[in-house]
């Protein structure tokens, strides 16, 4: 079984298109370094918040998709938590069952 990791975080609106692009590329390098593979990340653009944060109607929404991150995630929510720019985040586990019947499961049905 493979578990996938998605952190969802929320940037400033005022940010220009450089400063997301650092925050990403920071947040990436930050999950490299810890070791998660197969990262995607997919900038969802400026969106309208449910209810304001820190006097912000609007953010910038981020959605990182990887794998084999596990002692990632306190690096990565501490260092979101200490910026200035991420006004949200949040980390969820999936856990992935395989498509293919593993060998063990084939001889429990037999």
């Amino acid at each position: 079984m493979q578990t996938i990791y998605e952190t969802m975080y929320i940037l400033r609106p005022d940010l220009g298109d450089e400063q997301v692009e650092q925050n990403v590329s920071k947040y990436e390098s930050l999950l490299k370094e810890q070791g998660a593979e197969d990262i995607e990340i997919q900038n969802r653009g400026k969106r309208r918040l449910a209810y304001e944060i820190g006097k912000h109607r609007d953010g910038i929404y981020i959605q990182m998709n990887y794998t084999k991150g596990g002692k990632a995630i306190a690096p990565l929510e501490r260092s979101m938590r200490l910026s200035e720019e991420v006004i949200r985040y949040l980390t969820i586990k999936q856990e992935v069952k395989p498509l293919v019947p593993s060998t063990e499961s084939l001889e429990e049905a037999v």
